[in-house]
């Protein structure tokens, strides 16, 4: 009757412990130099580590993966990666060729040697702080990438949890391609350059960002290309190196350039700026600050004061609207 208890309790835990996550996830807990990487049955087939049990977590997402087990929530059948737990030696490496989600649930992470988040793929990539968590992300040594979150792709920082980033080597956060935020509570306390860097565009959508103690700039925005596709519906396909505050509030602080600095348009549409918004500044031709009213009208003018209606060519005009004055530098 024993063994028979045993066996029934043992083949309960074997059975406990293959549905212990969801599917389509994998988890990372942390634990000093050591990682537990689980993986759902259903994608196990698309996900290699190849790092064993270190704290430096390197996985490769298939390149044949595009989707499985597709859900309302999860229309496209993307990949969770859920951390937790935390490491002052550790890092999150991942590369692929789909869209993916990365979710923080309680994680610290240091990486002394580069980013603590590399995602080396190029799609679009979500980054959710959990409800009710506190994330902390610090790099250090890092010559061959931008940030202490380095993203290949897309990159949209959402969830109704904090995320603490310090940089110390180059960016806080870096997206090669455009970067939204939304809910987000965002704390950047320091980076050697800026707080965030992305190309592309930048959208603040709602949420509380906090940027300080940056070597450069608090936000910068760059073309990806060399023309810029100005703004398109929704934003889809856009490459305009435009900055856009909708909702929120967004405090930018002891930094050692500028507030803003963007290759294309600089909008606040909503939401509260902490910050000096004439202490911007616009790098691309023919660019304008608008702080919209529904109307996008401004007073352009030369150095010696002269209203010449708008920029029209490379030089340097101070631009007032509502009462509010910038200096613009077309290029």
């Amino acid at each position: 009757m024993k063994k028979t208890t045993y066996l029934i309790t043992a083949l309960l835990a074997m059975a406990l412990q293959s549905y212990a996550i969801d599917k389509n996830t994998v988890e990372i807990v942390y634990s000093g130099t050591a990682a537990t990487v689980t993986i759902a049955s259903n994608i196990s087939s698309y996900v290699t580590v190849s790092s064993g049990t270190s704290s430096h977590v390197v996985i490769t997402q298939s390149e044949s993966f595009a989707g499985v087990d597709k859900t309302t929530d999860n229309e496209d059948g993307e990949i969770y990666y859920v951390l937790k737990g935390s490491s002052s030696d550790g890092e999150f490496k991942l590369t692929g060729s789909f869209k993916c989600e990365v979710d923080l649930n309680g994680l610290t992470l240091t990486n002394p040697s580069g980013p603590a988040l590399n995602i080396q793929n190029g799609k679009r990539i979500t980054i959710s702080a959990k409800s009710g968590t506190t994330n902390t992300l610090t790099d250090g040594t890092n010559k061959d990438f931008n940030g202490c979150i380095h993203v290949k792709g897309h990159t949209k920082l959402k969830g109704k949890g904090t995320l603490n980033v310090i940089g110390k080597s180059r960016h806080a956060i870096y997206s090669k391609e455009y970067l939204e935020v939304k809910n987000l509570t965002l704390n950047i306390t320091a980076a050697q350059k800026d707080g965030i860097h992305c190309k592309e565009y930048f959208l603040m959508e709602s949420g509380t960002v906090s940027i300080s103690g940056v070597g450069d700039d608090g936000i910068q925005c760059e073309l990806e290309g060399t023309t810029s596709t100005g703004t398109t519906a929704d934003h889809e396909e856009e490459d305009s190196g435009n900055f856009y505050m909708e909702k929120g509030t967004l405090s930018i602080s002891n930094y050692g350039d500028k507030a803003i600095k963007a290759d294309g348009t600089i909008t606040y549409s909503g939401g509260k700026q902490n910050f000096n918004t004439s202490d911007t500044m616009i790098n691309a031709g023919l660019a304008t600050v608008k702080m919209d009213d529904g109307t996008g009208n401004v007073a352009v003018y030369d150095l010696s004061g002269r209203s010449v209606g708008s920029i029209k060519t490379k030089g340097v005009y101070i631009v007032n609207k509502n009462g509010r004055t910038y200096k613009v530098i077309a290029k």
